[in-house]
């Protein structure tokens, strides 16, 4: 279960502060992923092979905080719109993924 944002309006989430974030997946079918401004994000993620998907999938996570923390605006919007875009499509390719006991809270 997701818990609310203690964030205060005065300190917006990533995806509020970026007005090119829209949460969804922006595809164009003849070249792969397009960014807002036309340009290529990557390979749609649903072409890639399972490899390369976990491979895209650990360059974006290695990459995460520098760019949280220092990338421009629109770097990181294009950065929080390809992590969702592939990880959308490794939970689509494993719906039952295999989960880590260790990692479940007791309810």
């Amino acid at each position: 279960m997701m818990t609310g944002s203690v964030r205060r309006d005065e300190f917006p989430s990533p995806e509020q502060r970026m007005p090119e974030w829209d949460g969804d997946h922006v595809h164009d079918s003849a070249s792969g992923a397009a960014s807002t401004d036309g340009g290529l994000l990557g390979i749609d993620p649903a072409e890639l092979g399972d490899a390369d998907l976990i491979r895209e999938l650990h360059s974006l996570h290695r990459t995460r905080l520098d760019t949280l923390r220092h990338a421009a605006d629109a770097a990181l919007a294009t950065h929080l719109r390809r992590t969702a875009e592939l990880e959308t499509e490794y939970l689509a390719r494993y719906p039952g993924r295999e989960v880590d006991p260790s990692r479940l809270r007791e309810s």
